[in-house]
């Protein structure tokens, strides 16, 4: 299987992140997948925005204090407005940024007929807890350093194994071959990011990395492009 393509933020190396601009030029590249940061604005509805304040004129603001109208003008787009204007015709990962967002996600990406095409990543196995218990079938992906397993990643991609995870996603540059095999032993997909120059991005796939994530999208896209037209 090709490997999955996602233009972190939509590709924040070619321009404003998170934005639908950004979104549609990375699905025109050729990304297969987009990736965002998912928080709640003061009405409830799910915005893609990656930090938890915003910039108003001279001073920032809580992202969850504005609704979304003022984050609208504030170049902020809701996920309905993602699925209104770009479909639902390739993978989304979606980073849970507060615990409350996941079922609004899942609500969101049910009416666009998506969610079999959604991930949803946390670094808080807690979280991933309440994602499933608000969608059985959900997938969700453990994204966190490798530092904090220290010795203990084999039991640790076990109880992500029992718990339902579909993938462990870490930094590009902690993932060797080793470490990719163990987690296909225990059925786990691997997922690597911040894979930013073309030759850490040849050396995960050589690897068998299942997906990527940077903010370089013509450089990912073309990489997994010449990786598997030589396989």
């Amino acid at each position: 299987m090709t490997p999955i393509t996602f233009a972190h933020r939509g590709g924040r190396a070619d321009g404003a992140e998170n934005t639908l601009a950004a979104f549609r030029r990375a699905l025109e590249l050729g990304a297969t997948g987009l990736e965002s940061d998912a928080r709640l604005a003061a009405d409830g509805e799910v915005v893609l925005v990656h930090g938890p304040t915003i910039r108003t004129g001279l001073r920032r603001v809580k992202v969850r204090d504005l609704a979304v109208p003022r984050l609208a003008e504030l170049g902020v787009p809701r996920l309905a407005d993602l699925y209104a204007e770009l479909g639902s015709d390739f993978e989304l990962s979606l980073d849970l940024k507060e615990p409350a967002v996941a079922d609004p996600i899942l609500a969101t990406a049910r009416a666009a007929d998506a969610v079999h095409r959604l991930w949803l990543c946390a670094r808080d196995l807690g979280d991933l807890a309440a994602a499933r218990r608000a969608d059985p079938d959900v997938r969700l992906v453990h994204s966190m350093g490798r530092r904090a397993y220290g010795d203990a990643l084999e039991r640790h991609a076990s109880t992500l194994a029992k718990t339902g995870i579909a993938a462990l996603n870490l930094r590009e540059a902690e993932w060797s071959l080793g470490l990719v095999t163990l987690a296909h032993r225990f059925g786990l997909l691997a997922f690597a990011w911040d894979a930013q120059e073309y030759r850490r991005i040849r050396a995960v796939l050589e690897m068998g990395i299942d997906a990527i994530y940077s903010d370089h999208v013509e450089r990912m896209v073309a990489a997994v492009g010449e990786w598997s037209g030589s396989g």
